[in-house]
């Protein structure tokens, strides 16, 4: 009975849910924007690394940066600047990839609109203007970074679109066969791209006429206030789990598709503390995150899916020889990569996917992860992550102290793995039970 029931049940994911899920996973935009902040990634990690350098959490550390100087700059400020210079322009580079992973996909010359973009970015950023008899025109890294995500993604979206219309309709100027590709493509881009910019100077011309400011702080007013009233909640970031793992669960990348649109809600907000954790203010009182990008990769997340829990009890089970044949030999295809938060080999190969024996965990452990490590942060129990952005595979109990320097991050980690054990245990083993089974019907 159960089996038709579960039967019954793959038909109709496979019929109804399937092909809905498909085409989200495959949505040009959100393609687009993966890609995007994707390519900002890289530059965030590295200034991560140097901001730990600079706010390492040892007796003294910081201070002795701070009085050790190199001709005439302390060391402290050369870290910041570095700090700065890398993770300070994510919405700049994001507004390139943005563009370029939009065209590339309609099949057109991806950097041509990528520089367009991050051109139309620069003109509707607001300069700061210095100097008395000559002016010195400069831009702030607070719309160049995080803050300027949200015109990034429109404005990124809107020239990769514009672009390939006009390329894909044959508007465009055309220049000889002999004539170098890299100089013909310049050409091509003359049209569209005066286009682009054209409509990004009239953008910023109305803000200014109008008296309205700057276009970034319009769509953070606009946007980011109830998006953030849904990143930077417990609930809001529950449902987003729910969503991730029923994705994942009829196959389709969860994170790809869901935490695409939450990605800049939640780096945004670990910038935030960055900046006040610089500052030395880094708590509740003074608008620092609970729920940032660290948050969920770091705590959520862990094991990639928050399967570590499920690949540490297929280790178990291995370890006291009660393992089926096909736990044993995934144990160590899994167990590995799951240490280092890589879980594709867990998700297609146990599997996870379409696996209604393992769907109830699934879901439940990220989310008792989100549910304890949030109530552990708004006690203090656990210091808030401090803006650090900490490569996804870096493994368990490092990152947790990485992340919020200190050593009850690491603890919180480990209390949520041992939580992941409990509640995916009795589903392994009643799945375990089945194969053994199956193995033994099968002799």
């Amino acid at each position: 009975m159960a089996d038709k029931k579960s039967g019954g049940l793959t038909v109709f994911v496979n019929k109804h849910i399937m092909p809905v899920a498909a085409k989200i996973g495959n949505f040009k935009p959100l393609i687009a924007v993966r890609d995007g902040i994707a390519m900002a990634i890289p530059l965030i990690i590295v200034g991560s690394l140097f901001m730990i350098i600079n706010s390492f959490p040892a007796p003294g550390w910081s201070d002795w940066l701070a009085k050790t100087a190199v001709h005439g700059v302390s060391i402290a400020q050369i870290l910041a600047k570095i700090t700065n210079g890398s993770f300070g322009i994510m919405g700049l580079i994001a507004a390139f990839g943005i563009a370029w992973s939009y065209a590339n996909q309609r099949k057109t010359d991806g950097v041509s609109a990528g520089i367009i973009s991050a051109s139309v970015f620069f003109i509707l950023t607001p300069s700061i203007m210095s100097g008395d008899k000559v002016p010195v025109e400069g831009f702030p890294y607070t719309y160049l970074g995080s803050r300027g995500l949200f015109v990034a993604i429109i404005f990124g979206l809107i020239t990769g679109w514009i672009f390939q219309w006009f390329i894909n309709h044959n508007i465009q100027i055309k220049m000889p066969e002999t004539v170098p590709p890299a100089v013909a493509k310049s050409f091509s881009a003359l049209i569209p791209g005066a286009v682009v910019i054209a409509i990004a100077g009239c953008v910023y011309w109305l803000f200014t006429w109008a008296g309205w400011g700057n276009i970034h702080d319009v769509i953070m007013n606009i946007l980011a206030k109830p998006l953030g009233a849904l990143g930077d909640t417990l609930i809001g970031t529950l449902v987003s789990i729910l969503l991730v793992s029923l994705f994942w669960f009829v196959g389709i990348h969860g994170g790809n598709v869901v935490n695409t649109a939450m990605s800049p809600i939640w780096l945004m907000q670990t910038d935030a503390n960055r900046v006040l954790n610089q500052a030395g203010h880094l708590d509740l009182a003074h608008g620092g995150h609970i729920i940032t990008q660290p948050f969920i990769d770091n705590f959520v997340y862990m094991g990639g899916g928050a399967t570590i829990g499920l690949v540490l009890c297929i280790g178990y089970l291995v370890w006291r020889k009660r393992a089926s044949k096909q736990s044993e030999v995934l144990a160590p295809l899994t167990i590995v990569p799951g240490l280092f938060n890589i879980n594709e080999p867990t998700m297609f190969g146990l599997p996870v996917v379409m696996n209604l024996m393992l769907i109830i965990p699934f879901i439940l452990a990220p989310m008792i992860n989100a549910i304890t490590t949030y109530i552990a942060m708004n006690l203090g129990l656990v210091p808030l992550c401090n803006g650090t952005v900490i490569t996804w595979t870096m493994p368990p109990l490092i990152s947790g102290f990485l992340a919020t320097g200190s050593i009850a991050g690491s603890i919180l980690q480990l209390i949520n793995i041992v939580l992941d054990v409990l509640i995916y245990m009795p589903f392994m083993s009643a799945l375990n039970k089945r194969q053994l089974m199956e193995e033994n019907r099968a002799k």
